[in-house]
């Protein structure tokens, strides 16, 4: 009985090792890609198994835990907590990815004018390449898309064109967007890439007349994947958000 309550006290650095080791595979699953290690594809297969093997580690840390604080051993009840607390995040993250990907319509094109979307220009050359395309999809994406995301809509403020543009542009360069293409008073073209995975979205900014002010038209269109997790429409409303702001 000795021995077998001596194991699971082990189990709490064994688990918090696994639950590294899942955190750093995680992590590496998106580098990878972002270095052009491998495809993305892979990189969300090898999120997927990290995710569960953050799974193991938060389960073999907790029992490591329960063991440790019934024997007193304050230092491996801290590193089984550890590894409970790294072994969750490692498994939650991806989950709340994939339940967020449930939710959402599977779409990857957001605008704040579905009627008349921003069209690319400087930008096309560099999405030659890119499985997905820069025209816009039509009446079947923007019906998803008030379905998911009904509040992207234009601003309107009640300054002239080229101070509005003037404005964008320098949000879009706070915000590290690779700015690609700007025609003053008229039209922003830039790049934005994700944090872990380095993919690429592409920004079309359009500055136009509103009466005595302006309206802001932004479209947000990833290069790669069906579904874009909200990515696009987040972008869309930060950036809004820091025009608006005075």
């Amino acid at each position: 009985m000795k021995n077998f309550i001596h194991f699971l006290q082990r189990t709490a650095p064994f688990g918090f090792g696994i639950a590294v080791a899942s955190a750093l595979g995680a992590l590496l699953a998106g580098l990878g890609h972002r270095w052009g290690w491998w495809d993305y594809r892979l990189g969300f297969t090898l999120l997927k198994w990290a995710a569960w093997g953050g799974v193991a580690g938060m389960v073999l840390s907790f029992i490591g835990c329960l063991a440790a604080g019934t024997a007193g051993l304050k230092r491996w009840l801290l590193l089984g907590a550890a590894g409970v607390v790294m072994g969750a995040l490692t498994f939650g993250l991806p989950w709340s990815m994939r339940i967020q990907a449930q939710r959402l319509p599977r779409i990857h094109d957001i605008t704040t004018d579905t009627a008349n979307p921003p069209r690319f220009v400087a930008i096309l050359p560099l999405r030659k390449n890119a499985p997905n395309s820069a025209e816009y999809g039509g009446e079947k994406i923007a019906e998803l898309q008030k379905q998911g995301y009904a509040d992207i809509a234009p601003l309107v403020l009640k300054i002239p064109p080229a101070a509005a543009f003037d404005r964008a542009l320098s949000t879009a360069r706070a915000m590290g967007w690779e700015i690609v293409a700007a025609e003053p008073a008229n039209r922003i073209e830039a790049t934005a890439t994700t944090l872990l995975f380095g993919f690429k979205d592409d920004i079309v900014i359009r500055i136009t007349p509103a009466g005595d002010g302006s309206r802001i038209d932004v479209r947000s269109v990833s290069r790669v994947g069906r579904s874009d997790l909200g990515t696009n429409a987040r972008r869309i409303r930060k950036f809004l958000g820091k025009v608006k702001e005075p």
